[in-house]
């Protein structure tokens, strides 16, 4: 994946999302190990909860591990789609699940020399900004992105690559595509098209799809919530994911996210205790860790369901959280919530937002 790609990740989350959801999105839009953060200033004094910003990017290990690893695996060749009658040919599936590649591929059989292919893209319900569309170029083993050209809209947008194929009927030429959503649900309507060289234009026929994503709810969490310091854990709260695509999620992770700073001082990790309770286990503490965002804090909450979310499925997650004798006493709110996704993007994002009260002090 290129770097533009992982910037193109990053803002369409952000875009999607508020200022406590971008610190959600820094804190956690890379998932893997707890903690796993981006780097924004500390927020010194105030009580605000900072943005991470544009200078996150270059800290996602995870985005850069996934493209390092996926840039060298060799790709089958792609097959042909289509009709015998069709000059060029174009599939797309009919779903496009969010945060997961969704293989496509255009079948040629005519000749092409040194010819373009064009895909114009129309989208319902999300920018085609958020669309990011590559090419599997067996030279290399790599995945390359498709060069955008201007085209005035936010709904349209336009694809090309270069092509020379001695292609015929009988003898197809096929290229393989990946494709992916970056932000929400909506559709989108792929019209291919490729200039021979010779001053001729072949057209596919158009194809649609929907772009979607699994079902995510929280509940039980009550509005104005407020915690003891030292006091009880809160009352249990719950994430529900049901799989509503039509493949299964491999990588899909849930997190949850904390941030308060007071006049002089700010929430750490010890000064949280989350728990997740997992049958067969009783309550386990899940451990927060600080991240780039400093002074916020993110964890990985413990798997619930043994491999990839299949079809239909759902994964339920009950937490709850207190606060320790240890928080600083000049920090009275905190920001926090759950965020959901797959790989290392996220698509989903709830503000879970408490009051701190005074309670018990350490040594007092």
């Amino acid at each position: 994946m290129s770097r533009r790609v992982a910037q193109r990740r990053s803002s369409a989350v952000r875009g999607a999302m508020g200022s406590v959801a971008a610190l959600a999105a820094g804190l956690i839009l890379v998932a893997g190990t707890p903690g796993t953060a981006a780097a924004i200033p500390a927020a010194g004094s105030t009580r605000t909860a900072p943005s991470c910003g544009s200078d996150q990017e270059p800290h996602r290990p995870s985005a850069a591990g996934a493209a390092a690893a996926g840039a060298a695996t060799a790709e089958p060749p792609a097959a042909a789609v289509g009709t015998a009658a069709e000059k060029i040919s174009f599939s797309l599936p009919s779903q496009l699940p969010i945060g997961m590649w969704s293989r496509a591929g255009v079948t040629l059989r005519t000749p092409v020399s040194k010819g373009t292919v064009r895909l114009d893209v129309r989208s319902r319900g999300f920018g085609t900004d958020s669309l990011v569309i590559q090419r599997y170029v067996p030279k290399t083993h790599r995945w390359t992105d498709l060069k955008t050209r201007p085209s005035g809209s936010n709904t349209h947008g336009v694809f090309t690559f270069p092509l020379t194929a001695d292609a015929s009927a009988s003898r197809p030429h096929s290229v393989a595509l990946r494709i992916q959503d970056l932000d929400r649900p909506g559709t989108v309507t792929v019209t291919t098209s490729v200039e021979d060289g010779k001053g001729r234009t072949h057209r596919a026929p158009a194809r649609t799809a929907t772009a979607t994503r699994p079902e995510v709810s929280a509940g039980g969490w009550k509005s104005g919530t407020a915690l003891s310091r030292g006091g009880a854990a809160s009352a249990p709260f719950t994430l529900t994911v049901k799989n509503t695509t039509n493949r299964p999620y491999p990588s899909l992770y849930a997190s949850y996210f904390a941030y308060g700073a007071g006049t002089a001082h700010a929430l750490a990790p010890k000064d949280l205790v989350l728990q997740q309770y997992r049958p067969g286990h009783g309550w386990e503490r899940v451990q927060l860790a600080a991240g780039g965002c400093d002074p916020g804090m993110s964890a990985t909450l413990l798997p619930v369901t043994k491999g990839p979310l299949a079809p239909g499925a759902t994964a339920t997650y009950r937490l709850r959280v207190a606060v320790a004798g240890s928080a600083p006493r000049d920090v009275t709110k905190a920001d926090a919530g759950l965020t959901v996704g797959n790989g290392d993007l996220s698509f989903f994002h709830q503000d879970l937002p408490f009051t701190v009260r005074a309670g018990k002090t350490p040594g007092k």
